[in-house]
């Protein structure tokens, strides 16, 4: 399971999404996403994460206005994250975590 954190911010609320094997989610401010993060800068459908079965987690920005980052990198098509990354969705930066 891959579980990413924010800590609490002025931008947001200290939170945590698990994310199972073989799961399709999304972030952003629109009510159905899978992940809400209702904070400046995100738009309404951010980005999609997709865990598969062999363990790896990819994130897809979705044509977001602002982009999304990982370890302060815009990421372009789909990029792999590992634990210890950091991807950020407007001013949230979220900690990508393995258990």
């Amino acid at each position: 399971m891959w579980i990413l954190r924010a800590l609490e911010s002025p931008e947001a609320e200290a939170f945590t999404f698990r994310i199972r094997p073989d799961a399709v989610k999304t972030i952003g401010r629109a009510r159905g996403v899978d992940f809400v993060v209702d904070a400046p800068l995100v738009s309404r459908v951010h980005c999609r994460l997709t865990a598969d079965a062999a363990g790896h987690l990819d994130v897809e920005d979705l044509q977001s206005t602002n982009g999304t980052f990982v370890n302060d990198r815009r990421a372009a098509g789909r990029t792999r994250l590992a634990a210890g990354d950091r991807l950020r969705v407007g001013r949230v930066e979220l900690t990508v975590e393995r258990s």
